[in-house]
């Protein structure tokens, strides 16, 4: 086994090492999301963290790592006999994002369990990690089912593992880390809310910090044992200070003035629920502990919100989370008790063996640092068609460019899905063949065995029972007669928005219309787990404004900047879109595309702009690609150019009136037009 880099030896992220450390101290804080940019030293923080950890006792022969002091009375491996028992460090158990449901839970032998009635379990990661740390790199990107059991089995410190009727239960109490990128998707709030705590790291901006860095990871990559060996000492005595509040953990006391300030605070930042009042109240217990103090002060308070809120307060997808420190501090002065304190930005311990202080500069960004909203031009009053005939403008500048218009209100939109069966990724927007969902049949399992269709397995073996010399009450069964349940669900799809920036749709207030559409549909694509991506055309060209992403955040940023003006490049702007679709087919061939054109179909610019636009548009439909056409035409006089450009991609338009879940025509609507993959 490969030395880790050391806890102690990571510099700089402060608030990252004092979350994860305040979770080892008190496990009921309820884990760490850490969320941050690549190559800011989130995995190897985590990893250093189980060296720091204490060892432990565990039951010999124990596959669910059963404490001999108090072993689980329902444990699949006991009863537990007494006095034998095994040391051995804390497991640091990685969940990949691939992993599979038995792969994390466990499985069953479905084969014995009917046959000989014999609950023959296989532990997933979720009992190898019982007592250690469960480590998810790339939380946001695991399927919402994994999230789910592994949330429930943190909150409940136990697993439960059901299978037609037989059901395994375990302990399962660990220190859940996760990490994401935020530019590859968010998790959904309810799930953020299940973290305890959440941090923001970035990559240090100071020269004198990044030499340091670089200088120790090339110091640990020439010799990591020598390297290591350096920082033993600093690591003693972390992994000593540990155990001391550990055992400091129960005797510190949290006072009615301390409840009160952490009560106010949650109720003055809106947070929903009860669970941020909890969350808060045991960090800050750690807090006192981890300062060697038994008793909760106002800057364990302050420390405990800045690490408990700022996820909890996202309310969509395109929130920044965040916390205004002046508010949090005028809560906790209005409300603190006699014995207060005025809040220390030092942090507590300032640092003595090995702990890490806190950075002012580092903390989460508060709300005034919202994106202000785009200025408002002198051209805005040009009229809708001013620049449809003008110069063609190179590279989105020159004369009869706007500047961005900000978007309308969003609304809830009516359900677009692509037709047909697929088989892409777990999400809820177009059906599917999915692991999960209502059971539309059987066949024979390919591989291992998840989900038994029960009848169809007893219709399988009964007319072998007497030449298997059935004489019991017992069904024989043999491992041929097994049968996969076949289910139905809901995948995630690609959403592909081709948005037409030309001049044509310049006017202000009808750009801001577009752009509340697209953006609606962005928060659409969110709730429904697709993936989704941004072409725009405009002037001579068209550009990919965003290739292929789980984070509609992005596309909205990009979309909030869009300037407008030119000429209209039609065919430009779908031939773009149709190698930005061919590329994604070889990176994930399972995902199915769903193309969004927003226009109000006018194609002007080159020689033949309608005829050449009606060829590229045609390419969609032969390869069977769903679309769906927003039409932007407004006004008493209608060319009805949009309707005929959805005829030649083989799909469907809708108005911007029609797009509203709550019009008149507001029905769940297909794309129409034929998929590749049918059932």
């Amino acid at each position: 086994m490969s030395t880790p880099f050391p806890f102690t030896a990571v510099v700089g992220q402060d608030d990252l090492r004092l979350a994860l450390l305040l979770n080892a101290v008190s496990p009921a804080v309820g884990g760490v999301l850490v969320r941050g940019e690549k190559g800011t030293a989130k995995s190897t923080a985590v990893r250093a963290l189980s060296a720091l950890m204490p060892a432990l006792d565990v039951v010999t022969g124990c596959r669910f790592s059963c404490d001999p002091g108090s072993p689980d009375p329902a444990c699949p491996d006991g009863p537990h006999e007494p006095g034998a028992f095994e040391t051995r460090p804390a497991r640091m158990v990685e969940l990949p994002v691939g992993a599979s449901e038995d792969r994390l839970v466990g499985a069953l032998d479905i084969e014995r369990a009917l046959a000989e009635g014999v609950k023959a379990f296989e532990p997933g990661l979720l009992a190898d990690a019982h007592r250690g740390i469960l480590y998810v790199d790339e939380v946001n990107l695991l399927h919402d089912h994994l999230v789910d059991l592994l949330l429930d089995a943190a909150a409940m410190g136990a697993s439960y593992v059901e299978r037609e009727g037989v059901s395994v239960r375990h302990a399962a109490r660990f220190l859940l880390v996760g990490t994401m990128n935020p530019e590859e998707g968010e998790l959904r709030p309810q799930l953020l809310d299940r973290f305890g705590l959440t941090v923001e790291v970035a990559a240090s901006r100071e020269p004198d910090q990044r030499v340091e860095v670089v200088r120790r990871r090339l110091a640990y990559d020439d010799d990591p044992d020598a390297f290591a060996a350096r920082w033993a000492d600093e690591e003693g005595a972390v992994r000593r200070r540990i155990v001391a509040a550990r055992e400091l953990l129960p005797s510190v006391r949290l006072g009615d003035g301390a409840l009160r300030q952490i009560a106010a605070t949650c109720a003055a930042f809106e947070v929903d629920g009860m669970r941020a009042d909890i969350v808060m109240a045991r960090t800050a217990v750690a807090l006192a502990a981890w300062a060697g103090r038994t008793d909760v002060l106002a800057e364990d308070v302050r420390q405990a919100a800045l690490l408990a809120l700022p996820h909890r307060r996202r309310r969509n997808p395109f929130d920044a989370p965040g916390l205004d420190e002046d508010k949090l501090d005028e809560t906790l002065e209005q409300f603190g008790g006699q014995d207060d304190e005025d809040p220390d930005p030092d942090g507590p311990g300032g640092g003595d063996g090995g702990e890490p202080p806190r950075s002012d500069g580092d903390g989460p960004r508060g709300e005034d640092d919202a994106r202000s909203e785009p200025g408002e031009g002198a051209e805005g009053a040009e009229g809708p068609g001013n620049a449809a005939d003008g110069t063609p403008q190179e590279g989105g500048s020159g004369a009869g460019e706007r500047s961005a218009a900000p978007a309308a209100e969003p609304f809830r939109t009516k359900v677009l899905s692509v037709p047909g069966i697929g088989e892409g990724a777990t999400g809820r927007r177009s059906r599917a063949r999915t692991e999960h969902g209502r059971t539309t049949g059987a066949r024979r399992p390919r591989g291992t065995l998840t989900k038994l269709h029960l009848a169809a397995t007893v219709t399988a073996a009964a007319p072998h029972q007497r030449e298997r010399g059935r004489t019991g009450r017992g069904l024989v069964v043999r491992r041929d007669d097994l049968r996969q349940a076949t289910r139905e669900g809901r995948e995630g799809n690609l959403v592909l928005f081709v948005v037409d920036a030309s001049g044509s749709m310049a006017a202000r207030q009808r750009m801001g219309a577009v752009k509340g559409a697209v953006l609606s549909l962005l928060l659409d694509a969110y709730q429904r787990r697709d993936k989704v991506g941004l072409v725009t055309f405009r002037g001579t060209s068209a550009d990919v404004a965003l290739p292929p992403t789980s984070s509609v955040d992005a596309a909205a940023v990009r979309l909030e900047s869009l300037p407008t003006g030119g000429r209209t490049p039609l065919a430009a702007g779908l031939l773009r879109a149709h190698d930005v679709l061919r590329v994604e087919r070889l990176r994930d061939p399972a995902r199915r595309a769903l193309v969004v054109v927003v226009t109000d179909g006018r194609a002007t610019g080159g020689p033949e702009p309608v005829a050449l636009a009606g060829r590229a548009a045609r390419l969609f439909a032969a390869e069977g690609i769903a679309s769906v056409v927003v039409d932007c035409e407004s006004g008493p006089v209608r060319l009805g150019l949009a309707g005929r450009l959805a005829g030649e991609l083989g799909g469907t338009a809708v108005t911007l009136e029609e797009l509203r879940a709550d019009s008149i025509a507001g029905l769940v609507r297909d794309v129409q037009g034929t998929s590749r993959r049918t059932a």
